[in-house]
């Protein structure tokens, strides 16, 4: 008899050989600027904890409490008996936090953007994304069954040359990350809004890694260039600054009362657990309240960025706190990712196919959570590693 899954050893053999293989590690502690990893006392650069929230009280706090007062799950899609006073009040502060006039959330960012791509465009209709677009933008446009054209990456003209060449469709879509996760660049956002105006279609921003980070207070990539009401659709999630999980969709009434009807995930899965509703209100206070977290994520990355480049470190062209640290080859970053691990910090290498081949990385995620200490301590590090490994 025919072993079935030999073909699936062979191919985990190739991406050991070939240096892909994703060796995943443990996290027991709560998250911070230091965690315990597969038992040993780390430097954390690897989360996407911005501002450090994931473990702060206020949060857990309001978690604890919206438990005592609501139970641990929700028990039902949110069109039949899930949705909870909490999920309107974080949607009708997340709108006004946002500058738009109304928000709805979803249990991820992944399933925010499946949810309003499906939900926008079909097989009669086509996408135009930027070529480095993340993988929930691909896999939504992919289910939405539109035809997909590709446009080079951050270039506007480009997106304009593919607009003109497209042939006859019914609706079309354009749609960009804000931050893009790997580099740590941002999307030319007044040059595609000026496309979109032009062509009068629709634009859609994910802003997962703008949330939090860019723009006032971290109110995102619009905020940031000043684009309110200019563009259609902003993608955000609440499981990376805003330190919980969730994501919402931000966009005019219409848009937002069209994926309570039509949006897959909000129709057939469950709602978002109270804990994690009560504890992203808290973090939209915060967040209202002051500026100081954004502040000194910012001048934590402007220390670091700078201490890299002083080592000879190559880091790209990253304009947010994601600090991706050119290596090329995987099997090389995954060598560089286990010597900072013995040097006690935790930074993952990534490689094929997160990125293209021969752009492997280790990523670097700065967040206000980090002392200066903190940033000194991993600079130290990485200066002892590339050395060792003859990268600087």
């Amino acid at each position: 008899m025919a072993d079935k899954v030999q073909w699936i050893r062979d191919e985990l053999d190739g991406l050991r050989q070939q240096g892909l293989y994703n060796n995943i590690r443990t996290i027991e502690s709560a998250q911070g600027a230091w965690l315990t990893v597969d038992g040993k006392h780390v430097l954390n650069f690897c989360s996407n904890n911005y501002l450090g929230l994931a473990n702060d009280p206020r949060l857990k706090m309001a978690a604890q409490s919206a438990i005592e007062k609501y139970g641990v799950g929700p028990a039902a899609v949110r069109t039949i008996a899930g949705t909870l006073d909490l999920h309107r009040r974080l949607e009708e502060r997340l709108a006004k936090f946002k500058g738009v006039p109304a928000t709805i959330s979803f249990q991820s960012g992944f399933t925010s953007n499946l949810a309003t791509i499906t939900g926008l465009v079909g097989k009669e209709d086509v996408i135009f994304s930027d070529e480095l677009n993340h993988a929930s933008i691909i896999d939504g446009a992919r289910l939405s069954g539109a035809r997909i054209i590709r446009y080079g990456h951050n270039d506007a003209q480009s997106l304009e040359d593919q607009i003109k060449a497209a042939g006859a469709h019914r609706r079309a879509l354009i749609i960009t990350d804000g931050v893009f996760s790997m580099d740590g660049d941002i999307a030319p956002l007044p040059s595609l809004v000026e496309v979109a105006e032009r062509h009068s279609i629709l634009l859609m921003v994910d802003d997962a890694h703008g949330e939090g980070v860019m723009g006032h207070g971290g109110r995102g990539i619009v905020d940031h260039y000043g684009l309110h009401g200019r563009v259609d659709i902003e993608i955000g999630t609440l499981s990376k600054a805003f330190g919980v999980v969730g994501g919402y969709v931000a966009a005019s009434s219409e848009i937002v009362e069209w994926l309570h009807q039509r949006g897959r995930p909000f129709l057939f899965s469950s709602a978002m657990t109270a804990a994690d509703a009560a504890a992203c209100l808290a973090a939209v206070d915060i967040l209202e309240a002051s500026t100081e977290r954004v502040d000194k994520l910012w001048n934590n990355t402007r220390y670091f960025k700078a201490g890299m480049k002083t080592l000879g470190f190559d880091i790209g062209h990253s304009e947010t706190p994601i600090t991706p640290v050119m290596l090329g080859e995987a099997a090389l970053a995954q060598k560089f990712s286990r010597s900072l691990f013995e040097q006690s910090v935790f930074a993952m290498a990534i490689g094929f196919p997160t990125v293209p081949k021969g752009r492997a990385r280790i990523r670097v995620m700065i967040s206000a959570a980090h002392a200066e200490s903190d940033l000194d301590r991993g600079l130290e590090a990485f200066a002892t590693v590339g050395k060792s490994l003859g990268v600087i």
